[in-house]
């Protein structure tokens, strides 16, 4: 009987983090109420508080289910980069992007918190965390930029600190723009071009030299 009430109280609590996915999609975060939520959960209001403090409680939540961008290339920080640093960049990016794709509430997570999360009380952790994924991620992408240059993956002269951003900024926009309009564009597919062009770039763009920065006015 109790691990019955276990599992059922598990399942209304998923009832409820899927409602609060549909309504935050739809009205942004700070606007709806938690009876809006428990209307479409089919749960009492009651019930939510039962599983959640407050509205910024059940965003947090909620957010947990995805990986924000620059997680997944910080995943693997204790990894060797030495031996393909640009291949370990290349893989972790391009999962991100097939993951967004095919994961339909993977997209509306991602695009509350990156299109229609207000700066509110509700959006203050969920905001900490995206300013502490940039932070960690830029200095992953610095790292293995470097390695790649050791490796003659990438020139010698390549103006790291000023191509980490660069590109950390380009992937995470285009992530941003396909959230805002999906249909009919294969983010995987998009995404690899994106990410291979970007390569390029580093490889032949004169901006990104170092020496070009050092003659500048």
């Amino acid at each position: 009987m109790a691990k019955r009430r276990k599992e059922d109280a598990l399942e209304t609590r998923e009832r409820i983090l899927d409602a609060a996915i549909t309504v935050f999609h739809q009205q942004g975060v700070a606007r709806p109420s938690l009876t809006e939520v428990a209307e479409l959960a089919g749960v009492t209001r009651g019930a939510v508080y039962g599983h959640f403090r407050n509205k910024a409680d059940l965003f947090n939540e909620l957010a947990e289910r995805v990986q924000l961008p620059g997680e997944k290339l910080c995943e693997g920080a204790s990894e060797d980069p030495s031996h393909n640093p640009l291949g370990i960049l290349r893989t972790r990016w391009l999962w991100l992007f097939q993951e967004v794709a095919c994961n339909r509430q993977w997209q509306q997570i991602l695009d509350i918190i990156l299109h229609r999360c207000e700066l509110v009380t509700e959006s203050g952790e969920i905001r900490q965390r995206m300013l502490d994924c940039r932070d960690e991620a830029l200095e992953r992408i610095q790292d293995l930029l470097r390695a790649a240059v050791a490796r003659e993956q990438l020139p010698a002269d390549l103006d790291v600190d000023l191509a980490a951003p660069m590109l950390h900024g380009a992937l995470v926009g285009l992530l941003g723009d396909w959230l805002l309009r999906p249909d009919g564009r294969d983010l995987a597919r998009l995404g690899e071009r994106y990410l291979d062009t970007l390569i390029e770039m580093l490889h032949h763009a004169p901006t990104l030299r170092r020496e070009s920065m050092a003659e500048a006015p």
